[in-house]
């Protein structure tokens, strides 16, 4: 999961036309800047309560609530505020309870971070030291320290998926949207991230050229997770019915499957000053990625005996990582890739037109389908 940089929000133009009726007509913009006052309030109470109730856990809440109010694009509430406009919702300013519901996805979300970056390794989150080194380094010179972070990331994850849910379940809905229409997207939605994430774990490190296997992780590990699940829970918040839901899948899921494939690209061609993350981690990692999967299908002899050998190598040098980026480049694989991303947002499109959904809300979606089409971090 990569996309969150620190200059993310440069990065990942939101939609500049408005969302909603009449004089206060909203922006992209003005739903992240919404949705972070919650978030922020609501961190602010829980780090705040956690000090005075838990003493003892100052370097814990500081490092969490750091995380979670770090700079980021919000492209989960976003995309919730989004399926509540598109769904009928008509307000400029969405209802609190809309902001509260799409703040404690991005809640989620972060819990999603720090056990991912545990999992994988991962030193760096958003151009800054992830959570787990972050802990570590409180304690310099103790034998095991990486261990502890490791640890303490554990459960620093764990309390932030209680506060996620604690947010959640204390928003204001009617009974119908408690019992009946959110609980559920929102538990499936959470359940696929799981389905996405073990395929992702049990294939890193063993490189094969199976398209589909890549595919079908990028569905569940993030387009199902990132759009489709997040625009479902803010059209059920206005009342959506199933066929609606259904619609907004339609448009969400290609649009998510472009958002990981460039993740894909970036993860080995981006600029790190750009995406916050050295170039060689997903290498050295070993993801099972569809540039994998197609540099694997392309390349010569001396190729496949290279990916295999150097690809999830934790000590990959630079040289040799050139050696796999240029193999990557020539055999076409990049731009195979490329040609992916390029068919996903004309589907999203085409299923958007067919859509009919809420002017302000087709245009907004219309404007965040080019946007990530074009992301560069």
């Amino acid at each position: 999961m990569r996309d969150d940089a620190s200059s993310s929000m440069c990065a990942l133009r939101w939609p500049a036309h408005s969302v909603g009726s009449g004089a206060g007509r909203v922006g992209g913009d003005r739903i992240v800047r919404s949705t972070e006052e919650v978030l922020t309030v609501f961190m602010a109470d829980k780090v705040s309560g956690s000090r005075a109730e838990e003493p003892g856990l100052e370097a814990l809440l500081d490092a969490v609530g750091d995380s979670i109010c770090a700079p980021g694009k919000r492209i989960r509430p976003l995309m919730c505020v989004l399926g509540w406009y598109a769904a009928g919702g008509t307000s400029p300013v969405p209802p609190v309870s809309v902001l509260r519901v799409a703040a404690c996805l991005e809640i989620f979300h972060a819990f999603a971070l720090m056990h991912d970056d545990v999992m994988d390794g991962s030193d760096h989150r958003r151009g800054r030291p992830s959570l787990h080194r972050t802990l570590a380094a409180h304690h310099p010179g103790r034998p095991g320290a990486d261990r502890l972070g490791m640890n303490a990331a554990i459960l620093a994850g764990d309390l932030v998926l209680v506060w996620s849910d604690e947010l959640l379940t204390s928003t204001p809905m009617t009974p119908e949207q408690t019992k009946t229409t959110v609980p559920p997207v929102a538990y499936r939605m959470r359940r696929e991230i799981v389905t996405g994430q073990y395929p992702d774990l049990v294939t890193t490190g063993r490189p094969t050229d199976s398209l589909s296997t890549a595919l079908h992780i990028a569905r569940y590990k993030t387009a199902q997770y990132t759009v489709e699940g997040p625009l479902r829970i803010g059209a059920a918040l206005a009342g959506a019915d199933q066929a609606l839901l259904h619609v907004l899948s339609t448009v969400a899921l290609p649009l998510g499957e472009a958002f990981q494939l460039r993740d894909d690209l970036l993860g080995t061609f981006g600029d790190p000053r750009r995406t916050g993350e050295p170039t060689l981690d997903d290498l050295r990692e070993g993801k099972h990625t569809a540039l994998l999967a197609c540099a694997l299908r392309r390349a010569d002899r001396g190729g496949q005996e290279l990916l295999p050998r150097a690809v999830g190598t934790a000590d990959l040098d630079a040289h040799t990582a050139a050696r796999v980026q240029g193999l990557q480049e020539e055999r076409g694989a990049r731009q195979a890739v490329e040609d992916l991303i390029q068919e996903r947002p004309h589907q999203a499109l085409e299923r958007l037109n067919d859509a009919h959904l809420p002017a302000t809300a087709a245009l907004a979606l219309r404007d965040l389908i080019q946007a990530v089409h074009n992301r560069t971090a």
